[in-house]
């Protein structure tokens, strides 16, 4: 063994943890979809306090033996009884006076899906979960727990801005859809209507025929796309 191995080892043994102060880490948890024409969320009542009654993420603080991937998966298993979604981080949360029982740092978490890939159910931590319509929550006076009215207003800012440069729009669609139904997803996402040829244009090199046609339209039967494999990104 080296000598700056054993010097090291000796820091190590040595080394006295209790002189930092201690905090907690959490992760929050943000799930999108479109429903009834509109961007919801999936939120939680939470049912102890702090803000017991209100409604808040779902989210859970990080154990001492588990990642932070780890802990979103327990942590929206746990609260809303979903599970097999798939999360990526997106925002660190720091302030100090974020939870009011101690210093809390929070990892937040988002996912997009469809609304028919989408089963939940209260968890054993919550008196129920619902999906919120996330326009109407901002816009009222609502309280939400914690920091949460904050962390999803920059997780919908974050969509807006990257549905222009990615493809994420095509996780809140099933796997075969037609072309209205893509650009009504766009359209919830930017807020604004798009033209017809202009939205074509532009996702024409991400999708593919599927062959298949609706069936039972009272007008003429719409073509089935899905997105090209060889174009799947990451949000």
């Amino acid at each position: 063994m080296s000598e700056r191995t054993l010097e090291e080892k000796k820091y190590l043994e040595e080394y006295d943890a209790e002189q930092f102060d201690r905090f907690s880490v959490a992760v929050d948890l943000l799930t999108f979809t479109i429903e009834d024409d509109e961007l919801k969320v999936l939120m939680v009542r939470r049912d102890e306090f702090p803000f017991k009654g209100c409604l808040a993420l779902p989210g859970v603080f990080v154990r001492i033996d588990e990642t932070l991937d780890e802990a979103a998966q327990r942590g929206i298993q746990e609260e809303t009884g979903l599970s097999g979604i798939y999360y990526e981080q997106l925002y660190s949360w720091g302030e100090v006076d974020r939870d009011p029982r101690m210093r809390v740092l929070s990892v937040s978490y988002m996912s997009l899906t469809s609304r028919e890939a989408l089963a939940f159910h209260a968890g054993s931590r919550t008196q129920e979960a619902l999906l919120v319509p996330v326009r109407s929550l901002l816009a009222s006076d609502e309280t939400i727990a914690f920091d949460h009215r904050r962390i999803l207003e920059y997780a919908c800012w974050r969509l807006k801005n990257k549905v222009e440069y990615t493809d994420i729009a095509f996780h809140l669609v099933p796997e075969e859809f037609t072309l209205p139904e893509l650009q009504r997803v766009y359209e919830i996402l930017l807020e604004r209507p798009l033209y017809k040829a202009n939205f074509r244009k532009k996702i024409a090199g991400m999708i593919e025929e599927t062959g298949r046609y609706t069936e039972g339209d009272a007008h003429r039967p719409s073509r089935y796309y899905r997105r090209k494999r060889d174009i799947l990104q990451s949000f």
